[in-house]
């Protein structure tokens, strides 16, 4: 053999029709780089939109609902999901009802006050069981793991009468002191701040930095995400609660919310329209809320993800 037939680079096959037309094809792969079937896309698809329309299907055919005037017919068959005269009068009749925007004033304290205190209370609970070292550090973390075993109906009693001997009864106050701060939430600052990695606050404490420093400088911006995602669940822990609210108030000049869009429910059941009105407006808070934080609550997510 010659050398030029030595050096010679070895020609690769040639490709059969059918494995050029396949490579002419667009891959699909997913995150793994696996290649992903037509089908199996299509399906995965299918399944998306299910769950989407049972997410959000309900809330579209009460804003639907809301906007339709008294001479449409919201039961009709086959049901119409768009109004033929969009209109806003159902808001008005809300507001003429029920003091609607009274009730939401006092919803909006009693959430406001809950998103700091759980923002607060929570990070500093989840730091301390994360970070410094103690004694019992591991029972306290057994116990708030424990507490969220414990149905709320069963000490709804306890907590009525703990504020009533504080003179908190039908308070907003009393409200929100029983929710101030979640075990849900504290365990989420926890784990978050075990994702933080020790040699960062190692390196602040040999440079003279103390324990509130290395809080307040250090591992709180680190764990932003996942203070967005207290900051959500906490509004719509006390936004959303009914039970509570209508067991320590008595007063309606402090009902809140979801209290108050219960005389809709009541004195005009067979107008859906006011219904529907009333539920949009509970709700929109929620959607604006989610809007402005959704960056920061799918970071957080992570961030906060139990961890064994």
């Amino acid at each position: 053999m010659s050398l030029a037939e030595k050096t010679r680079p070895a020609e690769k096959p040639r490709a059969t029709g059918h494995e050029r037309k396949r490579d002419r094809e667009p891959r699909i792969t997913d995150e793994h780089g696996r290649r992903v079937r037509v089908w199996e896309l299509a399906l995965r698809y299918l399944l998306l939109l299910g769950v989407l329309a049972l997410t959000i299907g309900p809330f579209l055919w009460q804003l639907s609902t809301s906007l339709k005037g008294p001479t449409e017919d919201i039961f009709s068959s086959p049901p119409k999901f768009l109004p033929s005269e969009p209109t806003l009068h159902n808001y008005e009749r809300v507001a003429e009802t029920i003091p609607v925007w009274d009730y939401a004033l006092n919803s909006l304290k009693v959430a406001a006050a809950n998103v700091v205190t759980n923002c607060v209370g929570a990070a500093l609970a989840g730091y301390a069981l994360a970070r410094l070292r103690y004694r019992g550090r591991r029972v306290a973390t057994l116990v708030f793991i424990l507490t969220m075993l414990v149905p709320v109906e069963g000490i709804i009693i306890a907590q009525f009468t703990t504020m009533r001997e504080l003179g908190l009864n039908n308070t907003l106050v009393g409200v929100l002191l029983p929710g101030c701060v979640s075990a849900l939430n504290v365990l989420l600052m926890r784990n978050a701040f075990l994702n933080l990695p020790y040699e960062i606050e190692e390196a602040a404490f040999v440079d003279g930095a103390n324990v509130w420093q290395r809080f307040c400088r250090i591992a709180l911006p680190a764990v932003k995400g996942t203070l967005a995602v207290v900051a959500i669940f906490a509004f719509m822990g006390a936004w959303d609660d009914f039970l509570w609210p209508l067991i320590v108030l008595s007063d309606p000049s402090r009902f809140t919310l979801t209290i108050g869009l219960n005389y809709l429910h009541g004195t005009f059941a067979n107008d859906e329209r006011l219904v529907a009105a009333g539920t949009i407006i509970a709700v929109a808070p929620l959607i604006v809320l989610f809007a402005c934080l959704q960056r920061y609550f799918f970071r957080g997510v992570g961030e906060g993800a139990v961890k064994g």
